[in-house]
């Protein structure tokens, strides 16, 4: 891939760096709604609380995690960053992936269900899984911030062999 101009690498920085903290954010009042849910006694403050989940978790979670994916690859292949240069590029698209997928497949349907079985009436099924992908999410993205920051563990094996000249 062609290397970005400085101009659209500042933009295309910029939009990684708004929807990652966006998504951070959202994870951080889906836990707080998790929480909520799991902690409370009251059945009506129960259903606001993962209907309001199931509202970010299909409007917003999906856009932003994909949003976040793609700005990072932008950059990642339109930069001297590389995707996989350096391993805490690497790490973050691996984490990146892994928690859309999580969202995909694990933290959504769980909401669904959550929703589904305090709609009709009943209990919260097993409480304690309300909070439980919001709190692996957040976890992943605090820990990409870190190593976003830090940058450390240096080139990847990949990247050594890139990085020495040609004889």
């Amino acid at each position: 891939m062609q290397k970005l101009s400085r101009a659209a690498r500042r933009a295309a920085l910029v939009v990684h760096v708004t929807v990652s903290a966006g998504w951070l954010g959202l994870t951080l009042g889906l836990l707080a709604l998790g929480i909520t849910a799991a902690t409370t006694g009251a059945p009506v403050t129960v259903e606001a609380s993962v209907r309001a989940m199931k509202l970010f978790a299909d409007w917003l979670l999906l856009p932003v995690a994909f949003l976040t994916l793609s700005s990072g690859l932008l950059l990642s292949l339109g930069t001297t960053w590389g995707l996989a240069r350096y391993r805490w590029v690497y790490t973050k698209f691996w984490l990146t992936l892994a928690t859309t997928t999580a969202t995909v497949f694990a933290l959504r349907p769980g909401v669904n269900s959550a929703v589904t079985a305090v709609a009709g009436g009943g209990p919260l099924p097993d409480a304690g899984d309300v909070p439980f992908g919001p709190v692996v999410s957040l976890s992943a993205y605090v820990f990409m911030t870190v190593i976003s920051v830090l940058k450390p563990w240096g080139r990847t094996r990949r990247g050594r062999i890139m990085s020495q000249p040609f004889a």
